[in-house]
């Protein structure tokens, strides 16, 4: 059986990641700007974690 392996774009896993954490509503009614400090780097580490295990660039 192969594994089939999902490709993603770094603003599809942002927002895929922003999803998870609950973000999702308030990005989609005031935008990333709104987005706290903490809830940014939040969100920074877990893509820039997915990266790393994922080996992007």
């Amino acid at each position: 059986m192969s594994r089939t392996k999902t490709y993603y774009t770094k603003d599809i896993l942002k927002l895929d990641i922003a999803n998870q954490l609950g973000y999702a509503e308030k990005i989609k009614s005031a935008g990333w700007g709104e987005l706290t400090s903490i809830e940014s780097g939040k969100l920074g580490g877990l893509v820039n974690g997915y990266m790393r295990k994922h080996h992007w660039g």
